[in-house]
């Protein structure tokens, strides 16, 4: 199992160099980029200026293998990056990457889509929002 978690934000520099390498592979014909990003939500007043994030990390990364696998059966897939932030990442930086590959355009759409609902939705990974004032919550996810 690929181990998707990354500790802090995953940098710009992380995200080309993850796109450049696909320079060479001449069967790919669409790619689709989903990146989350941290925003500076207002809860009762106060500012979101990180989120920390924590993980159920060997069942993330079982649960992340098991939605990869489905994916690549239900979607003609050439490739499949998913990457994922652990500990504190600042509002404005990314957190969340998935980067999908295909022969075609249309697949890519869809498979992208299904992948981060289902890691949304299933996989244990936990985010503190962090407010201006250093208070905190858990966040839920929407």
């Amino acid at each position: 199992m690929k181990n998707i978690f990354r500790q802090g934000a995953i940098s710009p520099d992380f995200i080309a160099e993850a796109i450049a390498k696909h320079q060479s592979k001449h069967d790919i014909g669409a790619h689709n980029i989903f990146l989350g990003q941290v925003r500076a939500d207002v809860v009762d007043g106060k500012t979101t200026a990180a989120i920390e994030y924590t993980a159920y990390e060997e069942m993330a990364l079982k649960k992340v293998h098991e939605i990869r696998e489905e994916a690549f059966r239900e979607f003609p897939l050439t490739c499949m990056h998913i990457y994922h932030s652990l500990g504190r990442v600042a509002a404005g930086e990314i957190c969340f990457f998935v980067f999908v590959s295909s022969e075609r355009r249309k697949e890519v759409y869809r498979a992208t889509e299904h992948i981060v609902n289902r890691i949304k939705s299933e996989v244990p990974v936990f985010g503190k929002e962090i407010f201006a004032d250093e208070s905190h919550q858990w966040k839920v996810n929407s």
